[in-house]
């Protein structure tokens, strides 16, 4: 009898992969949910996009000219998809950084839950949001003028790539909101991805810049994102001679892979042993 009841309770105990796949669901609702009960959130992440290609594109855009000629909006539209995917860091660093201010964090270290599951869904969560928003600003940009100009399949990996690097990102922001703990800090320091996101080629070639900060802004991951992305759409670019625009989407690729099994390890670990 013993015996048979230690199989029943170890048949009716979930794997450690099915405890995985129940706690990433679990989580992404949660994040899904607040974003529900935040209409003005979700509401401000989609009014981003309009805001920036009207700022971006007609005001700027008419003192800006693209070398070797071409649409400054075809050329800013990749800029602006990439920004999309970058600022995945403050979203995730702020509700990250919250979590562990209001304790929600020790909360559930203390249950029997995955770890990596509930990282995970947060992640996930936000992408299926920057979906939505990415989805809005390729609309506005098809209002504006721009096109993919190489075809549907090419257009396809564009986002895709777009997509990868901001689930790379928000692992990079979980990252930092568990080390800063404190959602005021982790609010002011999502500014410093402002310049972060400046010194790139996304709003300006890189080519009319002092050559330290072009060496900087062409080694910029974000400036090989953009640059990958300008060659999928078949959107003009202004290439520099650096090895990651040379070889953008490999660069891209490989800048993806290095940040997320840098930070991801490093964000559960931090989950896992914050305040010991």
């Amino acid at each position: 009898m013993a015996a048979v009841t230690v199989t029943a309770a170890t048949a009716a105990r979930p794997s450690a992969g099915g405890r995985m796949v129940a706690d990433t669901w679990t989580s992404m609702l949660r994040v899904l949910l607040n974003y529900r009960h935040s209409p003005g959130l979700l509401a401000a992440s989609l009014a981003v996009p309009v805001v920036m290609v009207v700022v971006f594109g007609y005001v700027f855009g008419s003192a800006m000219q693209v070398p070797g000629g071409g649409d400054y909006r075809e050329f800013l539209m990749p800029g602006l998809f990439a920004m999309v995917a970058t600022n995945g860091i403050m979203p995730t660093m702020v509700g990250a950084a919250r979590d562990v201010g209001r304790g929600v964090t020790d909360r559930l270290r203390s249950m029997p839950v995955s770890r990596t599951g509930l990282l995970l869904g947060q992640t996930l969560a936000d992408l299926l949001v920057s979906v939505l928003v990415l989805a809005l600003l390729a609309l506005v940009g098809l209002a504006a003028g721009w096109r993919a100009r190489n075809g549907l399949g090419e257009a396809v990996e564009a986002f895709g790539l777009l997509l990868l690097f901001r689930f790379v990102m928000t692992w990079v922001g979980t990252l930092l909101g568990l080390a800063v703990g404190k959602e005021e800090a982790a609010g002011q320091l999502a500014v410093m991805v402002f310049p972060l996101a400046m010194i790139t080629n996304a709003y300006v070639p890189t080519g009319g810049m002092p050559g330290w900060l072009r060496t900087i802004a062409d080694w910029n991951p974000i400036s090989a994102v953009v640059h990958a992305c300008r060659e999928l759409f078949g959107n003009p670019s202004a290439p520099g001679d650096a090895w990651p625009m040379q070889h953008a989407l490999l660069a891209s690729l490989l800048w993806s892979a290095a940040l997320l099994l840098i930070c991801g390890p490093l964000a559960v670990r931090k989950f896992a042993t914050h305040g010991r």
